[in-house]
Order: structure tokens, then sequence, then C-alpha cells
């Protein structure tokens, strides 16, 4: 997995929530750790289908729950 996709990531969540960022890791579950529900998940999704210029799957994205699981799924697409 590519570096530049979770340093991305984390700062795109870090932003959309509020979070500081320097205290987001790749294998935090983003849900507990940014405090957020599976509509806001969504939300991230856009974000990052967006920022990657990928299409992410509802079905490839069940059971991801990490960052760096996340950003697997990413670089898998791109």
């Amino acid at each position: 997995m590519a570096q530049d996709t979770i340093t991305t990531l984390i700062r795109l969540a870090a932003k959309r929530f509020g979070a500081d960022e320097t205290k987001l890791q790749p294998d935090d579950d983003l849900f507990d750790r940014l405090g957020i529900d599976s509509f806001q998940a969504v939300e991230l999704i856009s974000d990052l289908e967006d920022e990657f210029d990928v299409e992410l799957p509802d079905y490839e994205l069940q059971g991801v729950k990490t960052f760096a699981a996340l950003a697997q799924k990413i670089d898998k697409r791109r």
C-alpha cells in the first residue's frame, strides 16, 4: 500500500471530521477514532472517490474499519 494513499486518506478524514491528523494512525478503527456513524462514512467515501478518482463499491467495503484497510481498497482500484 502506498504511503501517500494513507497520508491523504488521514488528512481528508481529519479535515472532514475535525480530528487531529497527527493522532490518527493507519491501524486505527476509523469509526471509533473519528466518532462517526455509517452515514458519515458514506460522506467520507464520496470525498475519497473524488480525491482518488476511483469508485468504491459498497460490497468491497464490508468489514473495512481501519484507515490501512480502506487505503488498500483505494490502491486496488487505482
